[in-house]
């Protein structure tokens, strides 16, 4: 079974895993060839990512290169560009720092039309791709609120109540940089670790689906075995820093003579 939007939540409750590609250089070639590397699902980011309104939109464009679901992390709890990006085409949305239930209801009524929510009618692009749009949002569209302080980590359970929610997203970094640890996507400290098997733990108990984010494919293997659904794998500024450096330490070794 192969992961779509329009089997998005169907594919997950069947136990099936996905990778997610991440993008935060702001390139359409780059973008295409993400899609086009065999990822189960696609995100741009907005927020620490490069990457603006109109780079985003055509990336999302250069992604279609891809049957795999379009999502953006969009750099704040803000309806504006919630909406502009859901319009845009992107199935789903990552909202970052989403710390109380109602952090999350205002993110859920951003992205929600009504009566769960309050996003404005306009999908352009959305409209185009997906054929009566309007009525079938409420399953394609994909809402997830980033976990990734100490206050969410504590208010949790009351932020996966929050009716329209899709799932939750763990940022391991800022979770691990409000703990009192060093911000990595590596995380070793005992603390951090317990804290994302916490919210995972939650998320089950909710119902809702979970996805974190990874600073390495043995950390991807890991968290999926663990019961995430989904686990994003570094990203592209990061495989292209870390692939350069390797090739040109290997051009550079003295090669063994005979």
């Amino acid at each position: 079974m192969r992961l779509t939007s329009d089997d998005f939540r169907a594919y997950f409750a069947a136990g099936n895993k996905a990778v997610n590609g991440w993008c935060c250089i702001p390139s359409m070639v780059t973008a295409e060839i993400v899609a086009r590397s065999g990822f189960d699902m696609l995100t741009v980011d907005m927020q620490h990512g490069l990457i603006d309104y109109q780079v985003a939109l055509a990336m999302l464009q250069a992604m279609s290169a891809s049957p795999a679901p379009k999502f953006v992390r969009i750099p704040w709890n803000e309806p504006g560009i919630a909406m502009k990006m859901l319009d845009a085409g992107a199935t789903g949305i990552v909202c970052p720092m989403v710390n109380t239930p109602d952090q999350a209801r205002a993110l859920v009524s951003a992205t929600r039309y009504a009566p769960l929510g309050t996003r404005s009618y306009g999908p352009t692009r959305a409209g185009s791709l997906h054929p009566d749009y309007v009525a079938r949002s409420g399953g394609l569209v994909q809402v997830f609120a980033m976990i990734e302080t100490a206050q969410a980590l504590a208010h949790r359970d009351a932020i996966m109540q929050v009716e329209g929610l899709s799932g939750v997203y763990v940022g391991p970094a800022d979770l691990g940089l409000s703990l009192g640890h060093e911000p990595t996507l590596q995380p070793d400290a005992p603390e951090v670790l317990e804290a994302i098997g916490a919210i995972l733990t939650s998320a089950r108990q909710a119902g809702l689906m979970a996805g974190i984010h990874c600073g390495s494919g043995a950390m991807v293997a890991n968290m999926l075995h663990q019961g995430f659904d989904f686990a994003s794998l570094s990203t592209d500024t990061g495989m292209f820093t870390r692939a350069l450096a390797a090739s040109l330490a290997e051009a550079r070794t003295r090669p063994e003579t005979t």
